[in-house]
């Protein structure tokens, strides 16, 4: 394993950003990597085969994937590697076209606990998906400027300086040109612009989003700041990682430890959708989707619910998604003992309220893929009187019960409209999460 920093694999991480302004986008954008490796679609509706090698599944902004060893017994346990793929930003409404005063505006929904303020005078694109009669659900991308949510002048506002608050309803509609609000004009644009008939159009999912691009940022570059950081570096990592066991998977990989030769965990990745509103969805980690595929990749090799209850009791998921780095302006907000520091390596997320599912056992765990991946890590846990966020572990661990612990890269300006991470961080998350997936814990 190389222990110096290879920016070829942040550098991925900028295209992977620039392509992926949505769920939909990043789905797509991973699942094309997947193929590329040798991965293969199947279908929730259809019967999967019983061959080995790399699958995986989409629903609508989510992805599982997997690599199936040959000969995998129905009871071996998975690694699961847990991720989401959804970001705060603006929804558009489904009448989605107003206006005043000879402006033409957009009708938005916040969606997710964005930061209001940052997204003030961007430059915005709109994206997502356009759903059609004939029931395709085509992406669709304009990723010039097209919308803007411009602040009222400080003349206007002589106290903006003193705090601001912004009323969402209000005070954070885009405008996108000038002339009369006709209903139906902004899904006639975007349908246009994609070569795509109006009437066609039957439904829609389209948010706005930066296109200024994602950069390095430092007097060295040693820093990274760029748009859905929050959760799309860790899926790109953990899309990284299962493509990096699988090649390993197919040379006959094994693990080597103190009890032995033991053949190697089932690698799977998951990105979950709507993580940022509570994932309780279809497609968020609340739902069945995991489990259903989970279920069947038991079933499918001839397993029942004993061996489901083996491979489950076996099984280990890292929860990965952004944390935070102690703020040099705010270091009162952090824990003193515990400050997570940007290029200071991969964070284990620990809370004893389960807002975060480390404990002890599951530490170790993660431990061991450090020391395998000879990354360095650090430890973030909240103040005692300020609130952390939750992420889909401790959800997932309730569905499942499966053994979880939470992890991610230490960042400023977290649901912000662009964040602020160490360039070296994402590389040594993917490392620890490709060691991760080869590592057999009889302890579990």
């Amino acid at each position: 394993m190389v222990t110096t920093f290879d920016r070829t694999h942040t550098d991925d991480l900028l295209s992977f950003l620039t392509a992926s302004p949505t769920p939909y986008h990043a789905v797509a954008e991973a699942a094309q990597r997947l193929e590329q490796a040798g991965f293969h679609r199947l279908a929730e509706t259809a019967a999967w085969d019983t061959l080995p090698g790399g699958r995986y599944v989409i629903r609508g902004g989510a992805l599982i994937a997997w690599y199936l060893p040959a000969g995998a017994e129905a009871s071996r346990p998975f690694r699961i590697v847990g991720t989401h793929t959804d970001s705060p930003n603006l929804r558009v409404k489904p009448i989605a076209d107003s206006g005043a005063h000879g402006w033409r505006q957009v009708n938005i929904e916040v969606y997710g606990g964005a930061l209001y303020n940052t997204w003030l005078d961007r430059d915005l694109g709109l994206a997502g998906r356009l759903v059609l009669r004939d029931g395709s659900t085509p992406l669709v991308n304009i990723s010039r400027p097209l919308l803007r949510v411009p602040q009222l002048a400080i003349h206007l506002d002589r106290g903006v300086n003193e705090g601001l608050k912004l009323n969402p309803q209000t005070q954070l509609t885009p405008i996108w040109g000038l002339g009369r609000v006709t209903e139906g004009d902004l899904l006639r644009f975007v349908a246009a612009e994609h070569s795509l008939r109006f009437e066609d159009v039957l439904g829609w999912d389209l948010m706005a989003y930066d296109v200024a691009p994602p950069s390095y940022l430092g007097r060295d570059g040693e820093l990274l700041a760029g748009q859905r950081l929050d959760n799309l570096l860790s899926f790109h990592a953990g899309v990284a990682a299962l493509i990096a066991a699988a090649a390993e998977g197919q040379e006959g990989h094994e693990v080597q430890d103190g009890a032995g030769t033991r053949s190697a965990p089932i690698p799977v990745l998951i990105g979950s959708d709507h993580e940022e509103i509570g994932s309780e969805s279809a497609t968020g980690a609340a739902g069945p989707f995991l489990e259903n595929v989970l279920e069947r990749l038991v079933e499918l090799r001839g397993g029942g619910v004993q061996d489901r209850a083996r491979s489950f009791a076996g099984s280990v998921l890292a929860s990965a998604d952004m944390t935070h780095a102690v703020h040099p302006n705010y270091p009162e907000r952090h824990d003193p003992a515990h400050l997570p520091v940007p290029n200071g390596g991969p964070v284990v997320k620990v809370n004893t309220n389960q807002h975060y599912a480390t404990d002890g056992v599951t530490r170790a765990v993660w431990a061991r893929a450090c020391e395998a991946a000879k990354v360095p890590n650090q430890i973030f846990v909240s103040r005692n009187d300020v609130g952390c966020g939750s992420t889909i572990g401790p959800i997932t661990a309730t569905r499942l019960g499966i053994a979880t612990f939470d992890v991610g890269v230490p960042s400023l300006s977290m649901h912000s409209i662009r964040e602020l991470c160490g360039a070296d961080d994402p590389w040594r998350l993917a490392a620890v999460l490709t060691a991760f997936l080869n590592v057999a814990d009889e302890d579990i």
